[in-house]
């Protein structure tokens, strides 16, 4: 049996969507079922859940059918890394501790079965987008996060949960596919492959399943679309990329005209 790499991000568990949260967490449990058979690896690109935050003694409640299928890959030895994204960026210690899942703030170059991949969540690269980039830093500061841990879990949680629908909401076109020329992380990956190469640059927090051949004709850009619509992964064998769709036949990528 050939193993593969696995890629899937954007859950944004902790909000309905098509379905509910719950529904949503046990239909991922449900791809993680089927993916175990054949998975080397698993990659989780960022926003896994929609609001994130370690108290020292505290965690957001629920996800437990999630955390226990993590757990079980785990102790079958089969790796996963997680990636924060801008939903879930104060996400600490726990994930490393209990679950034994490293945890990447930065996009990172892996070489994987003797492909060069970029992978990261996507946010703050690319050009513009200066408000987020700007919250981003006070965000990761420390000190910020000291202050938000003082608040109550009950007061700071709902605060941020509300904050979250607030901005989805201001945002409701987001997902939208605009063209070519306004993918910043395709631009992003366009730009970056001049100084740094890579076969395969896998971002999420776009939230649409884009398969995009870059300027040099090899390279690709994949995004992995997310799971409150679409139920879009990427998986890699050694020889083909390819993105896919759990429980949702309708499911299309989105290709530009160079491939």
């Amino acid at each position: 049996m050939t193993k593969k790499i696995y890629f899937a991000s954007d859950f944004h568990l902790g909000i309905d969507a098509k379905y509910t949260s719950k529904e949503r967490e046990q239909q991922i449990v449900r791809w993680l079922d089927l993916i175990k058979i054949d998975a080397e690896a698993i990659y989780l690109v960022g926003d896994v859940f929609d609001f994130w935050f370690e108290y020292s003694t505290v965690i957001p409640k629920g996800y437990v059918r999630l955390f226990g299928k993590l757990a079980e890959l785990r102790d079958a030895g089969i790796p996963i890394y997680f990636f924060i994204g801008n939903h879930d960026m104060w996400m600490f210690k726990y994930f490393e501790t209990e679950l034994d899942i490293p945890i990447y703030r930065k996009p990172i170059l892996r070489e994987i079965k003797g492909k060069t991949f970029f992978i990261g969540h996507g946010d703050g690269l690319g050009p513009g987008d200066y408000g987020y980039k700007f919250i981003k830093k006070i965000f990761s500061n420390k000190i910020c996060q000291w202050l938000f841990e003082r608040l109550h879990p009950n007061f700071g949680i709902g605060l941020a949960n509300f904050w979250s629908n607030k901005s989805r909401d201001a945002n409701t076109h987001e997902d939208e596919f605009r063209g070519e020329e306004q993918e910043w992380l395709f631009t992003y990956a366009n730009k970056k492959i001049d100084e740094q190469h890579a076969d395969f640059f896998i971002f999420g927090h776009r939230h649409l399943p884009l398969d995009f051949t870059l300027k040099n004709k090899t390279s690709r850009y994949i995004n992995l679309g997310e799971w409150m619509n679409f139920n879009s992964y990427a998986v890699f064998d050694g020889d083909n990329m390819e993105i896919r769709f759990f429980e949702n036949e309708s499911g299309k990528v989105i290709r530009n005209d160079h491939d």
